[in-house]
C-alpha cells in the first residue's frame, strides 16, 4: 500500500494544526480522504490562524484546546490512528525571555500527550516535529543524525527533551513514535506578524511590502530550506512507515544558500523590497549557530522521501499565495 492510500479513511490528529506546517498537512490529508481532527490552542503570536484552513471548514474538525490539559487529551487521542504532534513554542528568542513557558509547552505538553496515548490509545502512531536547533553550532557540515545534540538556547534544550520523551515512550511503553528534525521550512500559511519565529517568513513579508530587509553580519551564513509541501510529505511518509519507529531523522533541503544570496533571490522573485547588512543584535548573536545544513540521506533511504520544490519555485509560490491574502496574515 502506498503512503497516500494508507491515509484514506484513516483517523488522524494534528496538534498545532492551525499553524504553519500543521495546516498544510491538514490540506494534504483531507485531499487524501483522511478523517482529520485539528487541536490548536490559538495562543496569540504562536502561528495558529483559522485562515490557514480556508476551504476545509466542513471537511475536518477543529478543537480549540491546549495539549497541556490532561483530561482533554485523554479524550481526544482515543480512536486516532496517527497523531502528528506539531504543537510547540518555536521562537528561540521567546524561549530565552520566558523559559518557563517554553518548558511548559515543549516538555510538559509532550508528556501529557504521550501519557494520554500510553493509557488511552497505545496503538497510535506519533510523529513529532523536532528542529535542527537541537544540534547547536555544528562541528562539521552537512550535519547527520550522529552529530552531538548540543543546544545553544532554552528552546533547543526543551525541543530535545520533547524528542527524547517520544523515543522513550516508543522503546519502553510501545507507543510507536519517531522524530523529524526540520531545518528552515518556508511557504504558504507561515506566521508573518512578527520576526520571532525564524527569519525567512519575515524576509518574505518585507519583500512583498517593498520594505528593507536587514541581513545580520556579512550575510555569509549558509542555510538549507525546505518548501512546506515537501515537509508535509515527510510527515505523511513517517506516519505511514513503521520502519521509522524509535528513530530520529533530519528533514532538510538539497540547496544550501548564504543569506545574502537568499535575499537577492527573494527580492528578484518578488520584484520588490531591498536589503542591507547590519550588525548582529547581541541577544541574537549570543545564540546563533553559524552556518548549518543537514544531511537527510537516512530519511530518504528509509522512506523514499524527496524534496522536489526548488527554492526559486517555492519562493514564487509563497509570494503568489500571500499577495492577495496579506490582510489575513499581518
Amino acid at each position: 500500500m502506498s503512503h497516500t492510500d494508507f491515509y484514506r479513511g484513516r483517523r488522524v490528529m494534528i496538534t498545532g494544526g492551525l499553524g504553519f506546517i500543521g495546516s498544510n498537512l491538514a490540506h494534504r490529508l483531507v485531499a487524501l480522504g483522511a478523517d482529520v481532527i485539528i487541536i490548536d490552542s490559538l495562543i496569540p503570536d504562536y502561528g495558529g490562524n483559522l485562515h490557514n484552513i480556508a476551504g476545509l471548514e466542513n471537511r475536518l474538525r477543529v478543537n480549540i484546546a491546549d495539549i497541556r490539559q490532561a483530561n482533554t487529551m485523554n479524550y481526544l487521542v482515543q480512536g486516532r490512528d496517527v497523531i502528528f504532534n506539531l504543537a510547540g513554542q518555536v521562537s528561540h528568542i521567546d524561549s530565552m525571555r520566558d523559559p518557563h513557558t517554553d518548558l511548559e509547552i515543549n516538555c510538559r505538553s509532550q508528556l501529557t500527550l504521550l501519557e494520554a496515548c500510553r493509557h488511552h490509545n497505545p496503538d497510535a502512531k506519533v510523529v513529532y516535529a523536532s528542529t535542527r536547533q537541537i544540534y547547536g553550532k555544528p562541528d562539521v557540515l552537512p550535519v547527520t543524525e550522529r552529530h552531538l545534540v548540543r543546544p545553544t538556547d532554552v528552546n533547543g534544550i526543551n525541543k530535545a527533551a520533547g524528542e527524547y520523551y517520544h523515543l522513550v515512550y516508543n522503546n519502553v511503553f510501545g507507543v510507536r513514535a519517531c522524530s523529524l528534525r526540520l531545518t528552515n521550512v518556508y511557504g504558504p500559511r507561515q506566521l508573518l506578524k512578527h520576526n520571532r519565529q525564524g527569519f525567512i517568513g519575515w524576509f518574505i513579508r518585507l519583500a512583498i511590502e517593498d520594505q528593507e530587509i536587514q541581513v545580520f553580519g556579512d550575510g555569509s551564513q549558509v542555510r538549507d530550506f525546505v518548501y512546506v509541501e515537501d515537509a508535509a510529505e515527510a510527515f505523511l511518509l513517517a506516519g505511514a512507515t513503521d520502519a521509522v519507529n524509535g528513530e530520529v531523522f533530519n528533514v532538510g533541503g538539497d540547496e544550501h544558500l548564504a543569506h545574502r544570496d537568499l535575499v537577492e533571490l527573494l527580492v528578484r522573485t518578488a520584484g520588490s523590497g531591498r536589503f542591507r547588512f547590519v550588525d548582529w543584535p547581541p541577544e541574537k548573536k549570543a545564540i546563533d549557530i553559524g552556518s548549518f545544513y543537514a544531511d537527510s540521506t537516512s530519511f530518504r533511504r528509509c522512506t523514499g522521501w524527496s524534496s522536489p520544490v526548488h527554492l526559486a519555485e517555492g519562493l514564487r509560490r509563497t509570494i503568489d499565495y500571500y499577495r492577495p491574502r496579506m490582510a489575513q496574515y499581518v
